[in-house]
């Protein structure tokens, strides 16, 4: 009764104080394209009140006494602007601005497509609360990236982990992708892949996309399960008057000798007399290429000698097309309430063929007097084709069915001068379908085989005897693979004034959030066995040969003789004449499952100004997590032995302290102490046991995984020019208690199942020695490094010409050490970094710009670093090195139409891992450079 009653008071004081005094509102547009420009400075002159402008370059001021104010906006790259208006009780007096560019303040640097994204970018960042990074869309256009993990790359602290050459997964401040988290608009986008967390970064047009959004330190408002930090897409909000927008283009992806076509649509305006907005886009990206790729797997004997005791060839033809459409709505009641409406749909088909030359079950020669030499090796060779069932939708390809969706609805209302509310739902999706996959294969036996060592970078398997004749069949198969996740969610927030210290800003926010998850993987597999022997040998079968004339890692790499793709794509399988079909459990049971999440908060923030120079955040957010998860208990691979069904409530509580310190009106000095959590990918809690009896090997999920939990600590300094540029130094700190990694144990006896598993059956035979894989929480891991920032226009330059360059850099150093990871005999393993800590991460730029013309050259670098650990030190794998450079120009041909060409990595940079030591080549993958030619329309 009295929790009520004080609920009852509250909103009475706040309704009192709607009749005494009223509210300013209004909007920051740009004058030329009537766009809004958020992160604008807007205050009140004579006061020391101040706000800045959202996404839809809306501004507020609550609680202001009935009377005459001046209001004037500041903008970085825009002339300042002022507005004179009268307040009367209980009403909103709105004043809108439309900003012009300054050449002036530029020191007649004329403000380009790039200085304007840049002046978007920075005035955000500048204004932010939490330390962290911003792109405009304007940013993204100018560089020549897709995607937005393309896009990504390019902020301080960020590099991303490559699919088939493009951006897949994030990494910030050299923590994995399992430790950030992505949202759209504020809420989780799911993840379409089948055992993590992990958001496709290359899934997202980059078109699609008004702002990004890097924070690096949290504040209370915000979701918690973000150690390394949190990417918030921004879709395009409503105009404030009519656009038009087209792009159309094609180009040249040399490794394939293919074609590329890119289209783009936008269309936005305002109705019913500026009541009601919209916005719709659409893009559409048809690329056909593939990779050329080398597998090695290495192994050292009792003897100390190294070989390859496995060898693949792989060379890949990938089309993706990517289509993607947003709508976006708002509809505007009064002044003091609005509702928006967002909606955005991604479906990417990725179809592959993939034809793969394997060496394997090799084995070595010893000398017949040296038993420590080796002499010569022997093993078979298996050629496979991967591909698909030949429909319109598989093409003879695999076809991964890839999308995501998203449909918010919220709300933003002024409910008193004292009180303001906002209020959103949204429902997202996401799947990954692969239907009528398949594969076909062929092996030759006892084989005698050479390896050539020289160049342990680019080592080369051959073999002595192959025909096409004694190639024999070995298996066709056909599997359908569906994953799903699925996300409700829904948040209250409010906003209230209140200050300590009188005639300085302060106020209270605090909300509520849900957030229900489900996930699940429901997959098939069948082998099929021909009934009549007319494809026993490959050399009775339609097929392909491919030499090594061209294939990136070497032409000594010669990927050989394989079924052809419209072959396998032409099998009857289904017809009992042909072949028998048979289920195979060992590829499905084990990884099919099904989790439930559901995740209540509630957070408190507190925002204070001390006086003009210093001000804070302070806070806590408090999260519990209800989860229910089903995996298979599979006994032998093939035999479901039963489900396992497992349930866990847990409450973390998160507090956060950001203070901040305007040493000047241009230098901002930043410090954080803040808290965060990463919970574990979903197979990784999802409680299955896979005994596979065939290779000595057991694998089993951990429910018992507890959630990461990080104690962060952050100072940064951003001085920003005039001439719409910053520099920027900053060091944090990470400490992150129970992280998540992968144990192996080759020696696990049947003394260590029961210890581990004591209520079910015991697969291994006394006095043998299995293989044991499961992830377990680590103890703790310290991370800690700095990064620093420039870009500006040479603004100092006298000459008109060399005012038009612009530079761009930032560095990042990243150190990372990691405690209580053990190896197979229990023993902790010491200087272990942190999976997924690259240490040295590096961008820069140089860009030219006048009226008509602009051009920009990129570098992107980022060191190697682990990235998964083995069973001990020689079987860990390191993700390599990698230099990329890209070209891109546009000149603008009439004042709406704009031609544009774009390169990107011209480097050939490959996607490398290696294993335990740098010149141990695990796998090397090329995709050569691409090329792109365009026009824009803007209307």
């Amino acid at each position: 009764m009295k929790k009520n009653y004080l609920i009852v008071m509250f909103f009475f004081l706040a309704l009192v104080g709607y009749a005494q005094k009223g509210v300013i509102s209004g909007k920051v547009l740009d004058a030329e394209d009537k766009m809004p420009l958020p992160g604008a400075m807007v205050e009140i002159v004579g006061m020391n009140k101040y706000t800045i402008s959202d996404q839809n370059g809306r501004y507020e001021f609550l609680n202001i006494l009935a009377d005459s104010y001046t209001v004037q906006v500041k903008y970085m790259g825009y002339a300042a602007a002022k507005g004179d208006l009268t307040v009367k009780e209980g009403a909103n007096a709105v004043c809108n601005f439309e900003l012009v560019a300054s050449g002036t303040e530029l020191k007649e640097v004329v403000i380009g497509d790039i200085l304007k994204g840049q002046a978007k970018a920075l005035s955000q960042q500048k204004h932010n609360k939490n330390i962290g990074n911003v792109i405009s869309s304007d940013q993204v256009g100018r560089f020549p990236d897709a995607n937005i993990g393309d896009a990504l790359k390019r902020v301080p602290g960020v590099t991303m982990q490559n699919d088939q050459g493009e951006a897949r997964n994030i990494i910030i401040r050299g923590l994995a992708p399992s430790l950030n988290s992505v949202t759209l608009n504020g809420d989780r986008i799911p993840s379409a892949e089948g055992d993590n967390r992990n958001v496709q970064m290359d899934l997202i047009p980059s078109d699609m996309i008004s702002t990004i959004e890097v924070s690096k330190t949290l504040t209370p408002d915000m979701d918690a399960d973000a150690i390394g930090g949190s990417v918030n897409l921004v879709t395009r909000p409503t105009p404030n008057g009519e656009r038009i927008s087209a792009t159309i283009g094609g180009g040249y992806l040399p490794i394939r000798d293919k074609a590329s076509y890119t289209a783009g649509l936008v269309y936005g305006n305002r109705f019913f007399s500026d009541k009601f907005g919209a916005v719709l886009s659409g893009s559409y990206n048809n690329v056909d290429y593939g990779s050329d790729n080398v597998e090695n797997e290495w192994v050292k004997d009792d003897f100390g000698n190294e070989f390859i005791q496995k060898s693949e060839i792989r060379k890949y033809d990938v089309q993706r097309i990517r289509r993607s459409a947003s709508l976006a709505l708002d509809y505007k009641f009064n002044e003091n309430n609005t509702l928006f409406a967002n909606a955005i749909y991604n479906w990417r088909d990725d179809r592959e063929n993939r034809f793969r030359t394997t060496y394997d079950d090799i084995e070595a020669v010893y000398d017949a007097v040296d038993d420590e030499k080796i002499v010569g090796f022997e093993g078979r060779v298996k050629r496979q084709t991967k591909g698909g069932i030949d429909n319109d939708r598989n093409k003879s390809r695999r076809l991964e069915d890839q999308r995501v969706q998203n449909y918010s609805l919220r709300g933003e209302h002024l409910i008193s001068s004292k009180l303001d509310l906002d209020w959103s739902t949204n429902y997202s999706t996401a799947r990954e379908y692969r239907p009528g996959e398949r594969y076909i294969e062929y092996r030759q036996k006892g084989l005698d085989m050479t390896q050539d060592l020289s160049d342990t970078r680019f080592p080369l398997v051959t073999t002595t005897g192959e025909a096409l004749n004694k190639f024999k069949f070995n298996s066709v198969t056909e599997n359908t693979n569906d994953t799903e996740e699925s996300e409700f969610g829904a948040k209250v927030n409010i906003r209230i004034p209140f200050t300590i210290i009188p005639a300085e800003k302060g106020r209270i926010r605090t909300g509520l959030r849900l957030r229900m998850k489900e996930k699940s993987r429901n997959n098939n597999f069948f082998a099929y066995e021909p009934i009549n022997a007319d494809m026993n040998l490959l050399s009775q079968i339609p097929a392909n040969y491919f030499d090594g004339k061209d294939f990136n890692p070497g032409s000594q790499f010669v990927p050989g003789t394989f079924a052809s793709a419209n072959f396998l794509g032409n099998l009857d399988l289904n017809n009992a004449s042909l072949f028998d079909k048979e289920s195979d459990p060992s590829e499905f049971l084990a990884v099919n499952y099904n989790a439930k999440e559901n995740i209540y908060a509630a957070y408190l923030r507190w925002d204070q100004d001390f006086n003009d120079k210093w001000s804070m955040v302070v806070g806590f957010r408090v999260e519990n997590t209800h989860i229910d998860y089903t995996g298979n208990r599979v006994l032998d691979e093939e035999e479901l032995e039963g489900e396992i069904n497992t349930t866990n409530t847990y409450t973390n509580v998160l507090p956060s302290l950001t203070v901040q310190y305007n040493a000047t009106k241009d230098l901002i000095l930043r410090a954080a102490a803040t808290t965060a959590l990463a919970r574990p990918n979903y197979y990784a809690l999802a409680p299955y046991v896979n005994n596979i009896a065939s290779d000595m090997e057991i694998m089993a999920g951990n429910p018992d995984l507890d959630a990461t939990y990080s104690y962060n600590y952050d100072f940064m300094a951003e001085n920003y020019f005039k001439s719409v540029g910053l520099i920027s130094g900053g060091v944090f700190y990470k400490k992150l208690h129970d992280f998540i990694y992968n144990y192996s144990d080759s020696n696990y006896t049947t003394e260590k199942f029961a210890a581990d598993f004591p209520t079910q059956d015991n697969p291994i035979p006394v006095g043998e020695n299995w293989t044991f894989v499961q992830p377990k929480n680590g103890d703790t891991v310290d991370v800690y490094g700095f990064e620093v920032a420039f870009q500006r226009q040479l603004d100092f330059f006298e000459n008109k010409f060399l005012k038009g360059f612009g530079v761009y850099l930032n560095y990042t150093f990243t150190k990372s050490e990691a405690k209580g990871i053990a190896d197979e005999d229990g023993n902790e393993r010491k200087n272990i970094s942190l999976p997924g800590t690259a240490p040295h991460m590096f961008n820069g730029s140089l860009s030219w710009e006048n009226k008509r013309f602009s051009a920009r050259v990129s570098t992107n670098f980022t060191s190697d670093y682990l990235d998964e650990l083995g069973s001990e030190e020689y079987n860990d794998s390191y993700y390599d090195k990698q230099f990329f450079v890209d070209a891109n120009a546009a000149y603008k041909i009439t004042k709406n139409i704009r031609v544009f060409a774009e390169a990107n990595n011209l480097t050939n940079q490959p996607l490398r891992y290696y294993q335990g030591v740098e010149s141990h080549t695990k796998q090397v993958e090329y995709y050569q450079a691409r090329y792109n030619l365009g026009l824009k329309f803007d209307f």
